[in-house]
């Protein structure tokens, strides 16, 4: 039997979501071969306290930041559907787009939100559209991509069924995995200090970020709940 194919796709709601939530696995496991793809759901367009900033003019700035914050990962390619900021909502037609692309892609790993927190730490809120992507790319990976009577119509086109074999929910509270990135921690806080429309220049935001995912051994680690998907 071949091996399979290398090859992941990280699947979350507005563009920096990633670089949270797995950048440092996406560069390190780009370092050792991997494929690595990102899905943004939407456009973002809502994420700036700049009064003199549309949402107009903050999608395509969005949209350009993510893809540098990609480059600088090695992440093979980015792709939008450019639902609109803050109102991503579940339907068939959203869980459509999301299994077309696993289909097109055949990634053996996804990567998505935690669907199931609201309240994290009681210290802050897991926006609805992060709980949306997530629940959504579960919903794709098990069992709409993998059934061939789910969305026929990708099958008549020529997009076969796709069955993952594992799955990572970026969370703290129900990590059963980590990833030691301290190799590449470096790399995920230029990709987040990509996002300028977020941040800004802000060395403090980077220092916090660097310490938050920082162990007490001196590690930096990503974690996640890992689900190895039975045949």
């Amino acid at each position: 039997m071949p091996e399979p194919a290398r090859r992941a796709l990280a699947i979350s709601a507005h563009p920096d979501d990633t670089e949270f939530g797995c950048a440092g696995t996406a560069a390190l496991w780009t370092r050792q071969g991997w494929e690595f793809y990102y899905l943004v759901l939407t456009n973002g367009n809502k994420g700036s306290d700049d009064p003199n900033m549309t949402p107009d003019k903050l999608t395509p700035i969005r949209q350009q930041e993510q893809r540098a914050a990609a480059e600088v990962l090695g992440v093979k390619d980015v792709f939008f559907l450019g639902h609109e900021d803050g109102e991503l909502t579940y339907s068939r037609q959203l869980l459509g787009e999301v299994v077309r692309y696993i289909r097109q892609l055949k990634p053996y790993a996804v990567f998505t939100a935690d669907p199931e927190s609201i309240i994290v730490r009681d210290s802050f809120i897991n926006h609805s559209d992060h709980r949306c992507a997530g629940l959504v790319a579960i919903d794709a990976v098990y069992p709409a991509a993998r059934d061939r009577w789910n969305f026929h119509e990708q099958i008549e086109e020529g997009l076969e069924p796709h069955k993952v074999s594992e799955l990572y929910i970026w969370s703290f509270d129900k990590a059963n995995f980590s990833v030691d990135i301290s190799d590449v921690i470096e790399l995920k806080l230029e990709a987040l200090s990509k996002h300028q429309s977020q941040f800004g220049d802000n060395p403090e935001f980077l220092d916090y970020i660097r310490q938050r995912w920082r162990d007490e051994q001196g590690r930096h680690l990503e974690p996640f709940r890992r689900i190895v998907m039975a045949r």
